[in-house]
């Protein structure tokens, strides 16, 4: 009866903090995002050199998308003549870096591990935006057409309090659309948290074990687990004696290699580049994995 309290306390308490944390930051980025014409980021984009790439990897970070406007938002910055690295290099930023996902890691790992997380993926974005460009994988791209006018959040005007409560109004919507993804989450890390052995998890995915970060990574692939979903049974695990690497690979792979978003770029590139990219994206969630275990 004990174990069955505190399983229910451990997942009221999380699914409480993560749910405001939640509704706090995707309003404050949808209200930002008002005061960020696309137009514009489009031809921030557009430089030349490093800073297209730097500024790709930041709109990705920025917009907390699922994979269903990942996938058109990728798609309309191609029609509009973006640079491909830089496109690239927000592609492979959004689902994993984003204001949620980095205050909910702040909030369960601490401001440390957040901080690495976004250093590691951020770089990867950049790096794999200007391997991706100079190896002429733009060649992979179908000839497909924008149907549609996009985002209409360049329209919306009204005085500040008006946008505030639309990006509530957005920020609440979002919720309703991830909520189950949270709730999964919370509810595994609950029962990880309170009744896997912290021996049984030591032994096959701790620090000790150097194959616990790829069998992580390759783990995630066939889950299709959001961001939202892997971080709270991640940190259990950690808590229970994951190396923080294999946990860290655990959300990478999972959240960046779904097979939603894999059938979704199918549409819009070439079989080989599907293959490219969930190369780009396993190697990483390894990459990143390891780095993790030697800085923490």
């Amino acid at each position: 009866m004990n174990s069955l309290a505190n399983t229910f306390k451990y997942f009221f308490t999380i699914l409480a903090e993560l749910s405001l944390l939640f509704l706090g930051v995707s309003t404050l980025v949808a209200l930002l995002l008002m005061y960020l014409p696309k137009e514009r980021i489009r031809t921030w984009m557009s430089k030349k050199g490093l800073l297209s790439y730097l500024i790709g990897a930041i709109f990705g970070a920025l917009t907390p998308f699922c994979v269903c406007s990942t996938i058109p938002v990728t798609l309309g910055l191609l029609e509009a003549g973006v640079p491909f690295g830089a496109v690239m290099s927000f592609l492979i930023a959004s689902p994993l870096l984003n204001p949620i996902i980095l205050t909910m890691l702040g909030s369960l790992a601490g401001l440390k591990t957040a901080l690495v997380y976004f250093s590691i993926v951020f770089t990867a974005a950049i790096a794999f935006g200007i391997i991706l460009e100079k190896t002429g994988a733009s060649r992979y791209v179908k000839n497909v057409r924008i149907k549609g006018k996009g985002n209409r959040s360049d329209e919306i005007t009204g005085n500040f309090g008006t946008k505030v409560k639309l990006s509530f109004i957005k920020a609440w919507e979002d919720f309703r659309a991830i909520l189950i993804y949270l709730l999964i989450g919370v509810a595994i890390g609950a029962i990880v948290y309170e009744y896997i052995p912290e021996g049984f998890v030591f032994m096959y995915a701790g620090p000790a074990n150097p194959f616990a970060v790829p069998v992580a990574a390759v783990i995630g692939i066939p889950l299709y687990i959001r961001a939202e979903t892997a971080i709270p049974i991640a940190v259990s695990l950690m808590q229970k004696g994951m190396s923080v690497g294999a946990s860290m690979a655990l959300i990478i792979g999972g959240a960046g290699m779904a097979i939603p978003e894999m059938s979704m770029l199918a549409s819009i590139f070439k079989k080989k580049f599907v293959v490219i990219f969930i190369g780009v994206i396993f190697a990483t969630a390894v990459a990143g994995g390891y780095m993790f275990d030697i800085l923490l």
